[in-house]
């Protein structure tokens, strides 16, 4: 496993700071420092934190997820990418460095976004953030499944009674387990590589292996966010789909869920673009960055119609 982590950081990782390298905005613009959150029994993990430099008293909050399988990833991974969204858009931040699978099986990565999500919450004045300007929580792949899940919590969790999260964003998220399908929807999440003779043969054994290493209950909401019993009074979210991506579908039908329980979505597909192409094409990732942006800005302007 700690070869596979090392091969994801040389890859992903320096593709990432390849790409986003250009677009890092100077020093002076914002603030960027590290803390040590309690998660449970006395453990710590990583959170690091930036705040926008422009004097402003008061900043929207986003709260990151990075992803990697659950198995790999750590907040230098989306860290380039986000410094210039936080002085962009004028956002504080805050990215999570959660415990990874499978030495830490579910729902301990879960576990730990949740007590820093709280924790967020609870340092607004640290962060210079004020929540009422808009308190989002967004995350990439295995990322975007945690942000799901979370969001789902927070909804019905009364210490954010007076502390709503107002959004979500959702990059290639997975969002239900291959073995958790309800058969009412198998003809629409039909495996990727028979719907597409481009797609890797073995996309749906790589999906699986991952489930396999973070353990769980396929069928469990908390594992498979599609599966929820209500997405009633969600939040609005922002949703970034691959064409050519073995959570395609899964995706497609998760803005469909969420529009008909009366969730405001704003939905964007990247057809014939493999999951996490931003990493390593740059040049085909314009759009890609756009529309994340723009999904941001929709979300801090109250989601309109």
């Amino acid at each position: 496993m700690q070869l596979r982590r090392k091969q994801f950081e040389e890859s992903v990782g320096e593709a990432a700071k390849r790409t986003y390298s250009p677009g890092l905005p100077k020093e002076t613009e914002y603030r960027v420092k590290d803390y040590d959150v309690e998660v449970e029994d006395g453990v710590k993990i990583q959170v690091r934190t930036l705040v926008p430099a422009s004097g402003q008293n008061r900043y929207p909050l986003l709260v990151w997820i990075h992803g990697g399988g659950w198995t790999t990833g750590n907040v230098e991974m989306d860290d380039y990418q986000l410094r210039a969204i936080c002085v962009e858009l004028q956002i504080s931040i805050v990215n999570i460095e959660y415990r990874l699978a499978p030495e830490h099986p579910h729902p301990i990565g879960l576990n730990d976004c949740y007590a820093a999500l709280k924790w967020a919450a609870k340092s607004q004045d640290l962060l210079s953030a004020d929540l009422k300007k808009g308190f989002i929580i967004g995350g990439m792949s295995a990322g975007g499944n945690y942000a799901a899940v979370l969001a789902h919590r927070a909804r019905d969790d009364t210490f954010f009674e007076d502390k709503k999260i107002t959004g979500q964003v959702l990059q290639i998220p997975a969002l239900v387990h291959p073995d958790a399908v309800p058969e009412k929807y198998k003809d629409r999440l039909l495996s990727f590589g028979e719907q597409n003779k481009f797609a890797p043969i073995l996309a749906r054994d790589e999906v699986m292996w991952y489930y396999k290493m973070l353990q769980g209950t396929p069928t469990d909401p908390e594992i498979s966010p599609l599966l929820s019993p209500s997405h009633s009074g969600l939040p609005p979210a922002v949703i970034q789909i691959c064409g050519l991506d073995p959570l395609r579908d899964e995706g497609l039908l998760y803005d469909k869920l969420l529009k008909e329980e009366g969730v405001k979505t704003r939905m964007t597909v990247y057809p014939g673009l493999p999951h996490a192409f931003n990493y390593v094409f740059p040049n085909l990732a314009v759009g890609w960055e756009k529309d994340y942006r723009e999904g941001l800005r929709w979300i801090l302007d109250g989601a309109p119609q």
